[in-house]
């Protein structure tokens, strides 16, 4: 009775972590979705400008990814996910009544800043409480609460904007982050024994080097996620535009909603997957499947031939995010667990923020066939890079 207790992955402690982040992802998606047509509507802005209001959040979570996951090891868990989620429902508060765009876009970097925080924390607290021999299952379960965030936040926030009321969409991403931050209010962690000051890891709190804010054994995993995440910003930024070019505008909400599906559908598979088998049973098939989808879609000319990609592109993905993600972590020691999720995050956001600049210019000298095409190869590209800095050495571990 004992051991199976011990193996639980359901805690209420789980639970709590999970519901957490899913408020918070929630409300990210939101304004992800929103804040460029608020850009436009408020503040007369630019297509340039529209995406300045989701770049600016990226380049503030990729300045802080790597020094949070350090102070995560160093100053605590929890501590970190208090401060990173009272500093994110502060940035919601403080939209209301923006002037200017300059002072918008100031808060957006804070906001940014404070999501890289509060997600490396709450990701490595849910890690801490799932047993080490079923990592790969929790870490998927865990995900699966981002992948229902990434279902809901862009339908909730079209629906906000509707009507173009920015009291109601700021008053609705306030209350929601809200909620996120009560349910981090009521995380609980064990409490870490302080090292032994001869130890290696006291010893290390004591100088600070570059390995302690980038974790050297994660960066493999992470610089193959970067890859994933540069093909996948052709998505999130150019899928409502390329639905337009070629008159299925119909289709874009569905189109991200069989996505999401797929990923939730597959994610309890997947996890228990990953900790049975070695993670090349995941990779492969998921890269090869993504690739396929981004493909397919460069052809596509039907809304049949749109939803099918979508069925396999949140098949792959679902099988790929959550693999990186607990590789990152189990990769590293067990005291670098934060530096490790800070180090894959880092990287994972870049590739997000340079593909959508990326493919962005591929659209502008070509068109938008032509960029998803370059995606779907740039996702092959990615099985030499995997091969070379991870599976050819995987037998050292």
């Amino acid at each position: 009775m004992s051991k199976e207790r011990k193996e639980q992955i359901w805690t209420v402690d789980f639970i709590v972590t999970c519901m957490s982040s899913f408020f918070m992802f929630t409300t990210f998606y939101v304004l992800a979705t929103a804040f460029p047509l608020y850009v436009k509507d408020i503040f007369h802005g630019n297509q340039q400008q529209m995406g300045l209001a989701i770049t600016i959040y990226v380049i503030g979570g990729v300045i802080l990814r790597p020094i949070s996951g350090l102070w995560v090891d160093r100053l605590g868990k929890r501590k970190m996910a208090i401060v990173g989620m009272l500093i994110f429902l502060i940035s919601c508060i403080s939209y209301f009544g923006t002037s200017g765009l300059f002072i918008f876009l100031f808060i957006r970097l804070f906001h940014g800043m404070s999501y890289a925080l509060a997600s490396t924390a709450t990701t490595t607290i849910a890690s801490s409480l799932i047993p080490n021999s079923r990592q790969g299952e929790g870490m998927g379960y865990f995900s699966l609460f981002m992948s229902v965030a990434m279902v809901i936040g862009p339908a909730l926030g079209l629906f906000l904007w509707k009507d173009k009321n920015e009291n109601t969409l700021l008053m609705t991403v306030t209350a929601i982050a809200a909620v996120s931050f009560i349910f981090t209010m009521l995380i609980r962690v064990k409490r870490e024994k302080e090292p032994d000051k001869n130890t290696e890891i006291a010893k290390e709190k004591h100088r600070l080097r570059w390995s302690d804010i980038i974790e050297p054994k994660a960066l493999p995993i992470s610089l193959v996620a970067f890859v994933l995440s540069f093909s996948y910003s052709s998505l999130a930024g150019f899928i409502a535009s390329y639905m337009e070019e070629i008159h299925h505008t119909r289709v874009t909400g569905y189109f991200f909603m069989v996505f999401g599906m797929l990923i939730i559908v597959t994610r309890p598979i997947i996890g228990k997957v990953f900790d049975k088998y070695k993670e090349h049973y995941l990779y492969y098939p998921g890269i090869l499947l993504f690739s396929a989808g981004m493909l397919l879609l460069s052809q596509a000319h039907s809304g049949t031939v749109i939803i099918l990609a979508a069925i396999i592109m949140g098949t792959g993905y679902g099988a790929l995010l959550p693999c990186f993600q607990t590789l990152a972590m189990q990769l590293a020691p067990e005291h670098r667990r934060g530096s490790a999720i800070g180090t894959f995050f880092v990287l994972f956001d870049l590739g997000y923020g340079l593909g959508s600049y990326f493919m962005g210019v591929i659209v502008s000298v070509s068109s938008f066939r032509t960029m998803y095409l370059i995606a779907g190869l740039i996702t092959l590209f990615s099985v030499i890079i995997y091969y070379l800095v991870h599976h050819r050495h995987d037998q050292t571990r």
